[in-house]
C-alpha cells in the first residue's frame, strides 16, 4: 500500500504521460507535490519503484514508465489536468462520490418510517499511535456512521496501530474518525503530518512558536518540533471499537 505522498507523485507522473508523452521533471514533481527539495522525490521515486509501481528506462533522462496503479484506484479516476490548472499543490482525487459526506440513507429494515441519518466514512488506511509510521494512504473502503456521531464536515477514518494514546481511551485496533481540519487548539487529539512523510495521532499542545505531540501514555515522549514541520489534517470527533 502506497503512502499519500507516494500516491500523489505516482497519478502526477501517470497524468502527464497521458498528456504530454513525457515524465515531469523532478523540479515539476516536487513543485506539484510543494515539497522543500528533490531529494524527497527521489525517495519517494526509489519507493515507487521499489514497489514496483514505476519503472526507470536506463540511459536516457527524465526516463520514467508507469507500470500499475493501485488497486483502488478505478479506472478513469486519473482524468487528464484540465488546461489553466495550477500544478502546485496537487491533489488527485482519492476519494469518489459523496465518501466522507453527510448524505440520509434507509436504516436496517427497509421501512420508510425508519430512516436514519447515515454517512459513508472512506477508511484511509492505517495511523500510528506509537512510533510514527508511513503518511495516510490511499482509500480502501468505507464504513457507515451515524450522522450524529459526527456531526457536519469532510470526515475520513484511520486505523489505529500502536498503544502512546491509551490513557485517553485509544487502543490498539480501534477505528477513529477524523474530521478534515488544516487547524486545531492546543489539547486537541489530531492526525499530525511531519515533515511530508510520517503521520501521528496524537494531543496538540502550542508551546510559543513551537508545536509538541503529546502522547497518552507515559512510556512515550513528548515530540516538539517547529511549526513549520507540522501540518494538521484533521481533529479526532469519534472512535469505534469492535470487540
Amino acid at each position: 500500500m502506497l503512502t499519500r505522498k507516494q500516491f500523489e507523485l505516482l497519478m502526477f507522473i501517470h497524468e502527464r504521460l497521458k498528456e504530454d508523452g513525457v515524465p515531469p521533471s523532478f523540479d515539476e514533481m516536487k513543485d506539484a507535490l510543494d515539497l522543500r527539495s528533490k531529494s524527497g522525490i527521489h525517495r519517494l521515486i526509489t519507493a515507487l519503484e521499489e514497489r514496483g509501481f514505476i519503472r526507470r528506462l536506463p540511459n536516457r533522462a527524465r526516463a520514467l514508465e508507469v507500470v500499475r496503479l493501485p488497486d483502488s484506484v478505478a479506472p478513469g479516476l486519473a482524468s487528464p489536468t484540465r488546461a489553466g490548472a495550477p500544478s502546485k499543490g496537487f491533489t488527485p482525487s482519492v476519494i469518489q462520490g459523496d465518501l466522507g459526506k453527510p448524505r440520509p440513507t434507509a436504516a436496517a429494515g427497509g421501512a420508510e418510517d425508519a430512516m436514519a441519518e447515515v454517512v459513508s466514512i472512506p477508511v484511509m488506511g492505517r495511523i500510528a499511535a506509537g512510533t510514527p509510521i508511513s503518511a495516510i494512504q490511499t482509500y480502501t473502503h468505507a464504513i457507515p456512521v451515524p450522522f450524529d456521531l459526527i456531526g457536519g464536515g469532510e470526515h475520513f477514518a484511520l486505523e489505529v496501530r500502536g498503544d502512546s494514546m491509551i490513557d485517553a481511551g485509544i487502543l490498539d485496533g480501534d477505528t477513529v474518525l477524523i474530521k478534515r481540519s488544516e487547524s486545531a487548539d492546543s489539547g486537541d487529539i489530531v492526525v499530525a503530518l511531519v515533515d511530508e512523510e510520517e503521520a501521528t495521532l496524537k494531543r496538540l499542545r502550542k508551546r510559543g512558536a513551537s508545536i509538541a505531540l503529546e502522547a497518552a501514555n507515559p512510556a512515550y515522549e513528548t515530540r516538539i518540533f517547529g511549526p513549520d514541520r507540522v501540518k494538521v489534517q484533521g481533529r479526532l470527533v469519534g472512535l469505534i471499537r469492535r470487540y
